[in-house]
């Protein structure tokens, strides 16, 4: 059989990266895609990933034209689509009498949109093939809400909502549709949080730490393995034990 071939937005942010890293070592063909304006992120993202089978590929997932190209692009290059790890986000933190109707669209945009975008192209070749995993990053933040991010937990509850609906279409084909909610990771945006702050953070965690982003990625890779075609429409929390529910 060969290899099966992912796509991983905003794969090459903090989270992106281990997440290519971890599936590339797992024997995957990994296409990372996310914005190609950062010439020297990029730069370094292919120096991190040197050796193996990873490479970039620019892209906006919050224009839907624009990641139908890409899926026929990946698909007329390798024949194959089997993996898809919606990853791609962005915030724009600010209490909501404070936000910006530009701050709310920007986030549903690339957090929410963006999952669409991927998923309504990539879906079909999936079914047709006859299978397809997809894993859609969403955060604690989405089961718990946050102060200041109205816009972030109401993309990322509804990247879940998305995730249990497409489950139910796809799952006798073959597809899995599953989202994982990571916790506070050590990833630049929370390491750029003042040092008293974190120190909050790392107080509420139950295991005492941030979670490496490498645990996130492992996550992953086990819900887009061949074996793993009888876990759909779940969401896997990878935080500590921040947050505890039934």
């Amino acid at each position: 059989m060969s290899k099966r071939v992912a796509v991983v937005t905003g794969g090459i942010g903090g989270l992106g990266t281990e997440i290519c890293k971890s599936l590339a070592r797992a024997g995957r063909t990994v296409i990372a895609a996310d914005l190609g304006a950062r010439a020297e992120r990029v730069a370094e993202f292919q120096r991190e990933v040197d050796g193996l089978d990873v490479r970039f590929e620019a892209a906006n997932v919050g224009d839907f034209d624009a990641c139908g190209a890409l899926v026929r692009k990946l698909e007329a290059e390798h024949g194959t689509l089997d993996i898809l790890v919606n990853a791609a986000g962005i915030t724009r933190d600010t209490t909501l009498r404070k936000m910006e109707r530009t701050d709310w669209d920007a986030v549903l945009n690339i957090n929410l949109d963006g999952v669409f975008n991927m998923c309504r192209y990539a879906v079909d070749g999936m079914l047709a093939r006859g299978f397809g995993r997809i894993v859609n990053i969403s955060s604690v933040n989405g089961q718990t809400g946050q102060f200041g991010q109205t816009n972030y937990s109401a993309a990322k509850a509804g990247m879940h909502g998305f995730t249990m609906a497409l489950a139910r279409e796809v799952a006798r084909k073959g597809v899995t549709v599953n989202s994982v909610s990571p916790g506070y990771c050590e990833t630049a945006m929370v390491m750029a949080v003042p040092e008293e702050v974190r120190t909050k953070i790392i107080d509420s965690v139950p295991v005492g730490r941030l979670g490496k982003p490498s645990e996130i990625a492992r996550t992953v890779e086990f819900l887009t393995a061949d074996e793993a075609g009888f876990i759909t429409g779940a969401n896997i929390p990878v935080n500590g034990g921040l947050f505890m529910s039934f």
